[in-house]
């Protein structure tokens, strides 16, 4: 008679469950809402800047004109992004009034609220690269190689250094964030074949590789959040039972551990410039660890 399988301890099916699934605890703690609301907020914003830009060329509806690089709003506000500003100004073509005024504004936007809230909360390649880490984690792929994180920021001198030689905006033929725009206004061509590598190389090589590693618009916005008013605060970090759901879900996992475990650090602040503002921590954590708060708020509950 063969000997009856040895039962899997309780602890051990639960850590699993939590690698693969991250959230789980939380749903049951606190319900699927609570557990979901900064994702769900994000998903609203992120949907909502898209369709006001696309429903102009699709059904003649014009409340924003241009793209996420250049736009003006309602014929009053101009918009322009930091990144492309920076690129004109390297390549030597002074920008009109209108775009001064607009990179202006989103400058002293993100300087105050958090340049890499851009990344997480109005960038539509985030929905891609937010898709390859879900079906990462549900396929199971570890592993793969990384570049240094301090490639992004190699690349963004690359960029301005090339637009200053070739005195054009070369980076905005191949930009991920303006080739998805076209790609949803024009259809299918080149613009869908780099966003669909943003998502392999996600997926199969580098877990959060583009948005972490790589991209150059994303090293400009970390540089706007030095100073950024809105912060995520690890208040309750006496909670932490370790479950690490937090690091499975942060896009920027390096920029938890000094303000959860005090690494380097007394207060329970995260104050590196990386750190998108997401609120997926806030969301996935059974404890309620962390929350949403000001740079000036550094109390510990």
């Amino acid at each position: 008679m063969s000997a009856a399988p040895q039962p899997i301890s309780t602890r051990a099916t639960a850590v699993r469950a939590t690698v693969q699934r991250p959230g789980v605890d939380a749903v049951r703690e606190k319900g699927w809402w609570r557990a979901s609301k900064w994702l769900l907020a994000r998903r609203l914003t992120q949907f909502g800047i898209l369709a006001v830009f696309l429903i102009g060329p699709w059904f003649g509806v014009w409340i924003v004109k241009g793209n996420l690089s250049s736009s003006l709003t309602l014929e009053i506000l101009p918009l322009t992004d930091v990144f492309l500003l920076a690129q004109m100004l390297a390549a030597g073509q002074w920008p009109y009034r209108e775009a001064l005024l607009g990179g202006g504004i989103v400058l002293a936007f993100y300087l105050l609220v958090g340049g890499r809230t851009f990344c997480s909360w109005v960038c539509p390649v985030n929905l891609v690269t937010d898709a390859a880490a879900w079906l990462r984690r549900r396929l199971g792929l570890k592993g793969g190689k990384k570049p240094s994180a301090h490639t992004r920021y190699w690349l963004l001198a690359f960029v301005l250094v090339a637009a200053a030689v070739t005195g054009t905006l070369a980076w905005e033929w191949v930009n991920p964030v303006s080739m998805l725009h076209r790609g949803l206004i024009f259809g299918f061509g080149l613009a869908w074949g780099i966003v669909l590598a943003v998502f392999l190389y996600d997926l199969f090589i580098a877990s959060r590789g583009w948005c972490g590693h790589l991209c150059p618009m994303g090293a400009c916005y970390s540089l706007l959040g030095r100073v950024a008013l809105a912060r995520v605060s690890a208040d309750k970090r006496r909670l932490c039972d370790d479950c690490m759901d937090c690091f499975a879900v942060c896009p920027e996992p390096q920029v938890i551990r000094p303000a959860l475990k005090a690494a380097g650090q007394d207060h329970p602040l995260i104050l590196d410039p990386n750190c998108t503002t997401c609120g997926r921590c806030v969301d996935v954590c059974s404890k309620d660890v962390f929350r949403i708060t000001t740079r000036f708020d550094r109390s510990e509950s």
